[in-house]
């Protein structure tokens, strides 16, 4: 019985937040009103995409094999 008491607690806690969101604006508050829509805004572009960068041409494995050791 517990659970179905706080879910009515919870509705009526969110019921009493909402009216007292919506009586805000009206009062003179700070906040806008939810109902006051701003004017249409252009929708954003997405950033322009660069090229992927090309990876740089792989060497054949025998390459490091041919070269001369160092002398010390």
């Amino acid at each position: 019985m517990g659970q179905q008491l706080n879910k009515i607690i919870k509705r009526r806690r969110r019921k009493a937040y909402v009216a007292r969101k919506k009586a805000l604006p009206k009062a003179g508050g700070i906040r806008k009103a939810s109902t006051a829509k701003s004017p249409a805004k252009a929708p954003k572009k997405a950033a322009a995409k660069k090229p992927a960068a090309k990876k740089a041409a792989a060497k054949p494995a025998a390459a490091p094999a041919t070269e001369a050791p160092a002398a010390e």
